[in-house]
């Protein structure tokens, strides 16, 4: 039995191979469909960007108008005024005075000496007689026993005041006070950490007896004498 179709007119035969082809087509134009670049025309505007603005040359310049300088000033010529002459200066003669042979001594009863040239105050450490506390009237060193009787005195009388004791008050109190030429004590001065114990030390101060002067050159004078007074709880 023959076919009836011819053999070489069967699509069947070349399908795949059309099938490739047509599919590289559709590849090829899909391709270039993504890849396809549009230009557009840029504006005028966005062009002269690029381009070196020219305002310095539509604007003008600014200009800055300062004021003139001030005119020199003209200095007028100094005043000269004329003085009359003065009236004839007698000079003054200053004579010598240094003595020659020709010079007179004075006597000695007509030079003036003054009565008393001893200082009013003299000072513990220089004054020639010291003051005498009691009981060292026959010491050989009169400065030495005032301070041993001075301290002796201090430890007879001293208390420790009970509000110094129960606000735990401790420290130095250095007194200053003047022997006068009567041999009396005054001038008490003070300086310690509080008002209580400056006020016992002023109290154990002012029971010192009566002493025998100071005296500078035989004559008495006042003298100062400064001590520490130490306040120390236990």
């Amino acid at each position: 039995m023959t076919p009836k179709k011819n053999q070489e007119l069967e699509l069947k035969k070349n399908s795949v191979l059309y099938f490739s082809i047509g599919l590289a087509a559709v590849m090829l134009l899909t391709y270039v469909a993504l890849d396809w670049k549009t230009f557009y025309e840029t504006p005028e505007v966005v062009q002269n960007l690029d381009k070196p603005d020219d305002i310095d040359e539509i604007l003008p310049p600014i200009l800055i108008n300062l004021p003139p300088p001030p005119p020199p000033k003209i200095q007028a010529p100094p005043v000269i005024e004329i003085v009359p002459d003065d009236e004839k200066i007698v000079e003054t003669v200053i004579e010598s005075t240094e003595t020659d042979q020709n010079t007179e001594i004075a006597k000695l009863e007509d030079i003036e000496v003054a009565d008393n040239d001893i200082p009013d105050e003299v000072s513990f450490i220089v004054i020639e007689d010291v003051p005498i506390f009691p009981g060292c009237e026959g010491a050989d060193d009169k400065r030495a026993c005032f301070q041993e009787m001075m301290q002796k005195h201090i430890r007879k009388n001293f208390r420790y005041p009970e509000n110094a004791v129960e606000m735990n008050l401790q420290g130095k109190v250095n007194i200053v006070f003047t022997i006068q030429k009567d041999g009396n004590i005054d001038n008490v001065k003070m300086r310690g950490p509080h008002k209580i114990l400056e006020t016992e030390a002023a109290r154990i101060i002012s029971k010192l007896p009566k002493m025998t002067p100071g005296k500078q050159r035989g004559t008495p004078v006042k003298v100062p004498f400064a001590i520490p007074i130490t306040f120390k709880l236990q």
